[in-house]
Parts: C-alpha cells; sequence; structure tokens
C-alpha cells in the first residue's frame, strides 16, 4: 500500500467535556447572506460581467436574500462597479444590506468606504486569517501580531464609520477570523472579543462574527464542537451574531452549517448550488430546502427552482449537476421498477386519503413545491417496473389503467427499451399505448348498432338489452344481434353468435379522461382468451357504452394477433 497517506496530521479537536448540540433541533431558518457575486463570483474561469452580475442581484432580491454580499470593491475596478451601479442606479431595496469585503488592510478599507457612499444599508466585512498553519507559512507571525491586525482593522472601520455618520447610511460591522476551523479556539475567541471591544459592540448594535470553514479540515460534528466551544467562552456573547460560512472541501459544506446551527449559529453565508472555491461554498438552496422538508419556512422564495438554475447557469457559465438535490433535473426522477411502484402508490394515497402532510415514499418534497412538473418524476428505461409506464401514462394523459393491466403492458414497454436499449419518453410509452391499444382496430370494428332496453324486472333485477348492428371484418359488414343483462353482456352475446366464442368477459374499468380530452371515457376491458390467459383492450369515445365495446373488440384483435 502507497504510504503517502502517512504524511498528513489528523485534525485535533477541541476538548469538550459536555456538549449541547446533540440535542438540539433546528426549528428555523437563520439570517441569511449570498456570496454568490464576491465568493462565488472570484471562483468562475469567466467572472461575470456587470449585466450578469445585475441579472444575477436581482434574482438574489426574488428569492428573498435581505443581505448579499457583492464583491471586494477594493480588489479591483470591476469589483468597485458594481457597487457604484447598484448604489447609483437605485437598485437596492430599503430592506436589503450590501455586504462587501475588504482584508483588514488600511488602504483597502479606506477605499471600500468610498465605493459605498450613498447606500442606504451596508454590511463592512473586514477580516485576516488567524489560523496555525498560516500564521506559521504565509505571515511569520505570533497570534499577538494577528491580532493587532484585526484590531487596528476594527479601530479604523469605527473610525470612519463614525465620520460618515449623518450620511445617511446604516453601517453594520461583520469581522472574519479567517481560516477559524484551523485555529486554536481560545485564540479565536481571543481575536473575536478585542475585535468586539474595539468596535464598541453592544446587545443594541451587534457585531457578526463569521466564524469561517474556510477549509474543511474536519468531520462536521467537530466543527459543530468548535461553534458551540466558542460560542460559551466568548465574553459579552449578546453583543454577537454568530455567522458561518462553511466550505465543501469534504463535501460536508450542508452538514456543517447544520450541525453548525444546532450548535448556536444564527448567521449562514452560502452561495447558490454551493458554487465557490475549490469544492465550493455551502449550498445555500439545499441547505433551505432540508428545512423546508421539515416543515420549516426558510424564508427564500425556490418555487420557481428552475427558472433560478437558469439564471445561474447563465450568468456563471457553471452546470447544476443532473444529481444535485431539489435542483438537478433528475433529482425526483426514479428509473428503479420498485421505486416507480412506491411513488405511484404514494400519490394514490394522497388523492384517495386526502393526507393534510407529503406521503409520497422516496421523495422527500413535492416536486411541485419547487415548480417542477410531476413529468419527470418517473422514467422509463430497461430497469423500469410494471407501475412506471402506468405512472407515465396516468400523469401524462390521464389514462388511468386497471392495476390488473399494469403487467401486461409493463411488459411491453420494457421490451421496447431492451430492443432500443435507450430511455423511452414520455411520448414514446404513449405511441406504444396508442399502437398496442388504441390503433389495433383490425380484423374487426364496430359499425352502426342499436341498443334497446326492456325496462321490465326478471328474476336477478337485470335490465334486459337487445343488440341490433353490424361488426366489419376487414371491412365487411356483417349483420349480427344479442341479448343479455345490459348492453354490453347484449355485445358480448352477439360477438358469440358471429363464431367469436371462447372469449370470457373477466372485468371492466372506465373513467373519464382527465387530460387532452374533450368530455371523453376510457374503457379498459379483460378478456380470459381460449387457452385461459388474461388479456386486456381499450377503447376510447364520448359515450361509454361505445368505449367498451370498443374495448371488447380491441382485445378480440389483440388475441388473434398474438396466435399468429
Amino acid at each position: 500500500m502507497n504510504p503517502s497517506y502517512k504524511k498528513y496530521r489528523p485534525f485535533v479537536p477541541v476538548r469538550m467535556t459536555e456538549r449541547k448540540w446533540p440535542d438540539n433541533a433546528i426549528t428555523k431558518a437563520p439570517d441569511w447572506c449570498s456570496v454568490d457575486l464576491r465568493d462565488g463570483n472570484q471562483a468562475l474561469v469567466t467572472p461575470m460581467n456587470l449585466e450578469e452580475k445585475l441579472n444575477f442581484f436581482r434574482t438574489l432580491i426574488q428569492i428573498g436574500f435581505k443581505e448579499i454580499e457583492i464583491g471586494f470593491p477594493s480588489a479591483s475596478e470591476t469589483e468597485y462597479e458594481i457597487c457604484r451601479t447598484l448604489i447609483e442606479q437605485n437598485l437596492v431595496p430599503d430592506d436589503v444590506w450590501l455586504q462587501v469585503l475588504v482584508q483588514a488592510r488600511p488602504h483597502l478599507i479606506k477605499k471600500t468606504f468610498e465605493a459605498v457612499r450613498g447606500a442606504k444599508n451596508v454590511i463592512i466585512h473586514f477580516y485576516n486569517s488567524t489560523s496555525t498553519l498560516q500564521r506559521k507559512v504565509v505571515f511569520k507571525k505570533d497570534m499577538a501580531g494577528i491580532i493587532d491586525i484585526a484590531v487596528e482593522g476594527a479601530r479604523l472601520v469605527r473610525e470612519l464609520t463614525e465620520e460618515a455618520a449623518g450620511c445617511g447610511t446604516n453601517f453594520r460591522y461583520e469581522y472574519s477570523p479567517e481560516s477559524f476551523s484551523g485555529t486554536e479556539m481560545d485564540n479565536a475567541v481571543e481575536i473575536c472579543a478585542r475585535v468586539m471591544e474595539t468596535l464598541g459592540s453592544t446587545p443594541e448594535n451587534p457585531v457578526i462574527l463569521n466564524l469561517p470553514n474556510t477549509v474543511e479540515m474536519c468531520t462536521p460534528n467537530t466543527y459543530a464542537d468548535q461553534i458551540e466551544y466558542f460560542i460559551s467562552h466568548l465574553p459579552n456573547r449578546e453583543s454577537a451574531i454568530i455567522s458561518v460560512h462553511p466550505h465543501n472541501d469534504r463535501g460536508t459544506g450542508v452538514a456543517c452549517a447544520e450541525l453548525a446551527m444546532l450548535a448556536g449559529a444564527q448567521r449562514v453565508e452560502g452561495t447558490l448550488f454551493g458554487n465557490g472555491e475549490r469544492t465550493g461554498n455551502l449550498d445555500i438552496v439545499t441547505t433551505a430546502l432540508n428545512m423546508y422538508t421539515q416543515g420549516i419556512d426558510p424564508r427564500l422564495d425556490f418555487s420557481h427552482i428552475d427558472e433560478i438554475r437558469e439564471v445561474y447557469e447563465a450568468s456563471t457559465k457553471m452546470q447544476v449537476h443532473e444529481r444535485q438535490p431539489y435542483a438537478g433535473k433528475l433529482a425526483f426522477t426514479a428509473f428503479s421498477g420498485s421505486h416507480q411502484d412506491a411513488i405511484n402508490k404514494g400519490y394514490h394515497y394522497m388523492e384517495e386519503h386526502h393526507s393534510e402532510y407529503w406521503e409520497v415514499p422516496y421523495l422527500p418534497i413535492d416536486p411541485a413545491d419547487v415548480g417542477r412538473e410531476y413529468e419527470p418524476v418517473i422514467r422509463i428505461n430497461s430497469q423500469s417496473g410494471k407501475g412506471g409506464a402506468a405512472f407515465v401514462m396516468q400523469n401524462n394523459f390521464g389514462f388511468a389503467m386497471p392495476k390488473e393491466m399494469h403487467p401486461e403492458f409493463g411488459a411491453i414497454v420494457k421490451a421496447e427499451c431492451d430492443r432500443t436499449g435507450k430511455e423511452l419518453g414520455a411520448d414514446e410509452v404513449y405511441a406504444l399505448f396508442e399502437k398496442e391499444y388504441l390503433s389495433v382496430n383490425a380484423p374487426y370494428q364496430l359499425g352502426k348498432y342499436k341498443i334497446d332496453d326492456n325496462a321490465e324486472e326478471h328474476e336477478h333485477d337485470d335490465t334486459l338489452s337487445h343488440f341490433t348492428g353490424t361488426i366489419l371484418k376487414n371491412g365487411a359488414p356483417i349483420a349480427v344481434e344479442g341479448s343479455g343483462n345490459g348492453p354490453i353482456d347484449a355485445f358480448f352475446s352477439a360477438l358469440a353468435h358471429m363464431g367469436l366464442s371462447g372469449f370470457k368477459f373477466l372485468s371492466y374499468h372506465e373513467h373519464a379522461i382527465s387530460i387532452g380530452s374533450d368530455s371523453k371515457a376510457a374503457a379498459y376491458i379483460a378478456l380470459e382468451q381460449p387457452d385461459g390467459s388474461p388479456i386486456f383492450g381499450v377503447g376510447i369515445s364520448g359515450n361509454i357504452t361505445r368505449a367498451s365495446m370498443r374495448g371488447i373488440l380491441c382485445a378480440i384483435n389483440r388475441s388473434l394477433k398474438n396466435q399468429k
């Protein structure tokens, strides 16, 4: 075995003799902050241009974000330009806070204040890196030197805010000890406490302390321990809003955010679909909709997820993965037969019981709640079961085949998937249904007919009906007649008289076609063939009796076809 794994040091967790977060529950949404236009944008191969940024900003507003980090205006003219455009063109709603990021360096802080002049609500987000590794490798300073950088930055931020008093701008402060998760917790507490003191934080005017998982180094439970430890040891705790900014290097960004909220985090920064440096940021869409599935209002509107995804992909030139939770094109799709069957039964259960709760197996959220269609929930390939094709026919085209018919049509669809070696779309499934049932008109077809009912009661209280009419055999009319207990029985008797014997009536189902039809009815007829096996026929008409008779002839025609 390759021994190179030995060069990595295992993460040393914070010592916790008692922890409270495992017994907590998420009961409300945090304050959300989108960093798509800063953190997300700087991670793009081709950063967004001004028009794309403005369109993305408008989308974030529509979703419901009240805090949006728009950029790093001291870093480049492009970043400065978006800030000024939003302010000068009055594109920021009065209840939205513009957040701008800046390193704790004097000249950059001063330029940042220039960039936000004239804005109504601004969060000045300043930071410096505090981790053990960064102190040793990058800054070559001890912790005292790192604290000095943060305190001096805080002092200047406060001074510039006080100088801007009366300009009409509401300022809030945010401080991030960058690489918090790689910092000794007592050092993280100390530097944040010193920053709070310098800024003059109070319960009425709290500072946002943002604790970034800048690089995921540990399991989510360890990150939660760090958050709880920090909160429990922070002086003047009531004068701070605890925020987290998880990245996704270990693939657990969402879990880290959720566990951090259990540990006391009140605010969460992230991006739509998790875009960001390296393996990305926290995926806010997933985190918010996870809450939604637990009956919690996320305070963000993702009811039009496809439109949001389209804006994201057009602006960032990135693609949302097909299996991305909630937003991926295949996020709600089932190919497996057992999954399809359970989903189908779940829909039927909810219709029958009028359940106030969502109770569909394999679907943690109603696709309609995020603006998704039911059509792609079940898709058909060679792995699909008998219920999948039935689901597609009912939900897309309004044909509610009886359960006894599912195996027959499912086998037809599966055979076509095996023949073509590909997935079948909904229209292709319908084309098979039409070919196998609706277009089977030979050799026998219903001609003109008349049914007379005798209203006299007989020993079984049935009404005697008499069928008189013609059956076309390969286009040639044959006169037939027969009597029975009701129109269908009379028709079946007439067929026997013309020599179509050996078939027995097994079952009958009918319903109005609810999709794409003008008050038509579908009848599903199951006959026992001469060899004892069942076969189905389907008939459609505006008249249910005519639909039933067509269904009987369909079953007979299919039986004769199969005997060839």
